[in-house]
C-alpha cells in the first residue's frame, strides 16, 4: 500500500471511533514517525468543553508512549466541504515533534484534498531550536 494511502486508512479507521455526541464533528489523525510506524487518535469531546482531546493530541500522544519523539508526517481527516486542518494548539504540539518542513496532509472521506508545510500553517513557531524567551 502507498504510504500515504496507509496514514489515510489509519486516520480513516480512527475517525470511526471518534467521541464527539455534542458536536457531532468526528476527527481522525495519524502520525508517520522516523521508524515509519503509524499511530492514530480521534477526537473525545467532554461536556466541559476545554476539556476535550483533539484526534492529533491523541495520536502524538500515542506515539510518545511507544517511545517515539520524531513525526515525519501528518494525516488530518473531518468531514465537511471546509478543510480541516490542525488547530493552533496542535500546530504546536506537532512542531514541538517534527521539522518544520514536516508535511501535514487534510483530508475528507473521499481522500486527501491539501498538503502543507508544518512552517506554512505556523510560522516563526516555537520549538525545540527556538524555546518561548520566557521558558
Amino acid at each position: 500500500m502507498d504510504p500515504l494511502e496507509a496514514l489515510f486508512s489509519a486516520a480513516a479507521a480512527a475517525r470511526e471511533n471518534a467521541y464527539a455526541p455534542y458536536s457531532g464533528f468526528r476527527v481522525g489523525a495519524a502520525v508517520r514517525s522516523a521508524s515509519g510506524t503509524i499511530y492514530v487518535g480521534t477526537n473525545v469531546e467532554n461536556a466541559a468543553y476545554p476539556v476535550g482531546t483533539c484526534a492529533e493530541a491523541g495520536a502524538i500522544a500515542a506515539m510518545v508512549v511507544a517511545g517515539e519523539t520524531h513525526i515525519v508526517e501528518i494525516l488530518v481527516i473531518g468531514e465537511g466541504e471546509a478543510l480541516v486542518t490542525p488547530c493552533g494548539a496542535c500546530r504546536q504540539r506537532i512542531r514541538e515533534l517534527a521539522r518544520g518542513t514536516a508535511a501535514i496532509h487534510v483530508a475528507g472521506p473521499s481522500g486527501v484534498r491539501a498538503t502543507f508545510s508544518l512552517d506554512s500553517l505556523l510560522p516563526e513557531a516555537f520549538g525545540p531550536s527556538r524555546p518561548h524567551p520566557g521558558s
